[in-house]
């Protein structure tokens, strides 16, 4: 009885471990998504000054479309989030377009598709 009882206890103790470690690994997986979201929400920001002040520094918006891509794919290799998924791909669709725009000699690219994926993306990374 008292060899079951310690079976029973460690199978109870193991389980509770791997509970906690799962849990820390969406907590962490979480944290990371909210800082990726975070820093593709700068990168956007400076692709927007970029496209403003594109008259000044055409480089600027390449340089802006390059960090949101590497945040980009940051969060590709950490998501298993079908919404992310999709939020990620909306994105990379938004960059490829503005991308294009500027080799084809368009100072002044749409970005609002990448401004609205990026919102999505903050939304889906945030808890609650």
């Amino acid at each position: 009885m008292l060899k079951r009882r310690r079976s029973i206890a460690l199978a109870a103790a193991g389980a509770a471990a791997l509970t906690a470690l799962v849990g820390c690994g969406a907590i962490d997986k979480a944290a990371d998504c909210i800082k990726t979201a975070d820093a593709i929400a700068t990168s956007v920001d400076k692709l927007s000054q970029a496209v403003s002040s594109a008259s000044n520094d055409p480089t600027q918006i390449e340089e802006a479309l390059n960090s949101i891509d590497t945040e980009l794919g940051n969060l590709k290799k950490s998501t298993g989030n079908g919404d992310l998924s999709k939020a990620v791909d909306d994105l990379t669709k938004g960059v490829d377009s503005v991308r294009t725009a500027v080799k084809n000699g368009d100072t002044t690219p749409d970005i609002k598709p990448i401004t609205d994926a990026a919102t999505e993306v903050g939304k889906v990374c945030t808890p609650g």
